[in-house]
């Protein structure tokens, strides 16, 4: 399994947002420039995480995008599952709508995915955006 791109960037401009939350919205150059993201491709992710609740727009000179929530509130798994969809190994790994192979009652291997999947997402569905930032932010000031 490999995370594209959108769940990469995605993550990343979720954590810029949430470095700067609370000093209003930032705009997508801003946010591209400092992610070396390119601007089309960080409106196209961050058309999805509009769409799932995550952040929200401003229009105008001032306008730009911030989180809808607070920091500590977004977790990770809130930020992939919005632009990659569900996280999934394979048919049987326990994804509802996930295609079938029809082995799943006779699979020695139906557990091992299943168990790797509980993982993943207790991972990615107990860190937080702040739990991101909070140590680079740490690290960064300790070399000040």
């Amino acid at each position: 399994m490999k995370l594209s791109t959108k769940g990469q960037y995605g993550v990343l401009a979720m954590c810029e947002l949430a470095a700067h939350y609370g000093d209003g919205p930032m705009s997508v150059k801003e946010i591209a420039e400092r992610q070396h993201i390119s601007d089309a491709y960080l409106e196209q992710l961050f058309s999805l995480l509009k769409k799932a609740g995550l952040i929200t727009s401003m229009r105008g000179a001032h306008g730009g995008y911030k989180l809808s929530r607070q920091p500590d509130e977004i977790a990770v798994g809130e930020v992939i599952d919005a632009v990659e969809g569900p996280i999934e190994l394979c048919g049987c790994s326990g994804v509802e709508n996930s295609v079938h192979c029809g082995r799943e009652m006779a699979c020695p291997t139906a557990a091992l995915w299943g168990d790797v999947l509980h993982s993943i997402r207790n991972v990615v569905d107990h860190r937080s955006l702040q739990d991101l930032i909070v140590p680079h932010s740490q690290t960064a000031d300790e070399h000040e």
